[in-house]
């Protein structure tokens, strides 16, 4: 009985351990400390790598170098024999440069990938938590003949980056990052003490089907980096268009578009989702809307909820608000044109299914590297933003847009926004913090696109916001909104008739629709 009893003690010993060995938590704090320690692994803020780089397939050499800078700048370059390669995210946007292709702005999900990436390659899984990242054991696999615990880490946009992790010593061995619809694979050997911390200096990248050796000669901590070597790489011999008068055209196409909107009706399909213990995106619930304009604000009528259509009660309650709606619309209009003569007392307010103007967008912003790239086949003017040192915002559009960086592409011949995305860089009170209060790294993408030849128009919206409410609770939105459905109204014989834009293109985005 006593033989028995150990033996039975020892297993559930054993059994304790191998759970305990598979938290993803537990995983990652073998990984610091056999790293050099979590506390000396927060102290890099910077970390600078040079070294050499071999084509396994060609046999070419040439040099290699990385960079990265808190809380997110990250690039890397090499040069194999005159095949150049070299990318980039310096905090509004990612870009990528090579002598097949060119340079180009990242975007869809080569540019989410690549945010993700610059995230962990400055911090990896320190902040997680902080980041409202996911943690989860993914099971133990062999890496190039050693023994290792597979960790997934699912950013709060639903990016996947796993990382591999010797069973024994807990030494990272291996990363893998979604690259659009590649993977990239980074294999780690030869770690050395650089300033207390162990930093491998060989590793093994794989791209797709490329793969590269890579030997590092320095690695220096925490000086100070040139923040240009981040930045979109100037193009020579390229003129561009004034910003400025790009900008005042845009502006001025907005209003047309404005005078045109009434005529149109569209449908936003929302689908909220959240990212589960797993690490999984999930589809939490959803709802159609149809848009309507009058006078420049956004109507929406609810017509289906999580994939059910409304009731006949549900109906009628929908269009006794909408009837409201416009009573105070009607009643906002006329407030505003008694105001007109005070700009700030008139503009203040605001309105969240008002259209905002460009004009709002960047005018508490500092617009930098303008660049010509083609985006879905047309000729486009892309520049990035960050807020404008100094500048006093005059309403609660300008604050919000005056905490935000990143880019924006204009289609150069229509001069109409093509394309957005932003980041808050900084938490965004409402009502002082003590209603609620937009939390920093909160991100949106919006496009837009040409519609019957004569309006641009929404076509896809992505939302990842976290905002604490009442200075308490925290809620986070994950939402993708989809356009379709665009409809015109004409006017025949003095009945208005709904028509179906004959000419169907990919459809676009509005300043705000959200």
């Amino acid at each position: 009985m006593i033989r028995i009893s150990l033996s039975l003690i020892f297993l559930g010993l054993l059994l304790t351990g191998s759970v305990n060995g598979q938290s993803a938590e537990r995983i990652v704090k073998q990984a610091a400390k056999a790293l050099g320690g979590e506390k000396a692994l927060q102290k890099v803020r910077s970390r600078q790598i040079q070294g050499t780089i071999a084509d396994l397939q060609s046999g070419g050499m040439g040099s290699y170098q990385a960079s990265v800078t808190q809380p997110n700048l990250y690039s890397t370059s090499f040069d194999l024999r005159g095949l150049e390669h070299s990318a980039g995210y310096n905090g509004k946007s990612g870009w990528i440069r090579d002598s097949r292709d060119g340079l180009r702005t990242l975007t869809g999900n080569a540019s989410r990938d690549f945010q993700a990436e610059a995230m962990w390659q400055n911090l990896r899984w320190l902040n997680y938590k902080k980041e409202k990242a996911k943690l989860t054991f993914a099971g133990q696999t062999t890496i190039n003949g050693t023994h290792a615990n597979t960790v997934v880490y699912t950013s709060p946009k639903n990016v996947k980056i796993k990382a591999y992790f010797d069973v024994v010593s807990g030494m990272l061995i291996r990363e893998e990052f979604p690259a659009g619809d590649q993977t990239r694979t980074f294999d780690y050997a030869d770690f050395r003490l650089v300033d207390g911390i162990k930093v491998p200096h060989q590793i093994h990248l794989t791209t797709g089907e490329q793969q590269y050796q890579i030997k590092i000669d320095r690695v220096i901590h925490n000086s100070q980096i040139d923040r240009s070597i981040f930045d979109f790489p100037k193009p020579s011999n390229e003129p561009l268009p004034d910003i400025g008068s790009l900008l005042k055209d845009v502006g001025q196409n907005e209003d047309e578009v404005e005078r045109i909107l009434e005529k149109y009706t569209y449908t936003a399909t929302q689908t909220k989702r959240e990212i589960d213990s797993n690490g999984q995106i999930k589809e939490k619930e959803s709802e159609v809307n149809e848009l309507t304009f009058y006078k420049g604000y956004r109507i929406r009528r609810l017509v289906s909820k999580n994939g059910k259509p409304l009731t006949p009660n549900e109906e009628e309650k929908e269009t006794k608000q909408i009837e409201k709606r416009i009573r105070e619309i009607e009643k906002k209009e006329a407030e505003r044109k008694e105001k007109a003569q005070d700009d700030s007392s008139a503009n203040d307010g605001g309105d969240n299914d008002r259209r905002i103007s460009i004009a709002e967008i960047f005018r508490p912003s500092k617009l930098i590297n303008p660049r010509r790239e083609r985006f879905r086949g047309r000729n486009c003017i892309v520049f990035d933003f960050e807020p404008l040192p100094g500048y006093k915002p005059q309403n609660r559009n300008e604050k919000l847009f005056g905490k935000m960086a990143g880019a924006m592409w204009i289609d150069e011949a229509d001069k109409q926004v093509a394309r957005l995305e932003a980041r808050l860089i900084e938490s965004y009170k409402i009502a002082g913090g003590l209603f609620a209060s937009l939390k920093e790294g909160g991100t949106f993408v919006l496009e837009q696109d040409r519609i019957n030849n004569e309006i641009w128009l929404p076509t896809h919206a992505d939302l990842d916001l976290g905002i604490k409410v009442f200075l308490v609770k925290g809620l986070n939105f994950n939402l993708s909104i989809a356009y379709s459905d665009y409809k015109r109204f004409i006017v025949e014989s003095e009945k208005e008739k709904l028509i179906t834009p004959t000419e169907k293109t990919s459809k676009p985005l509005d300043n705000q629709d959200l």
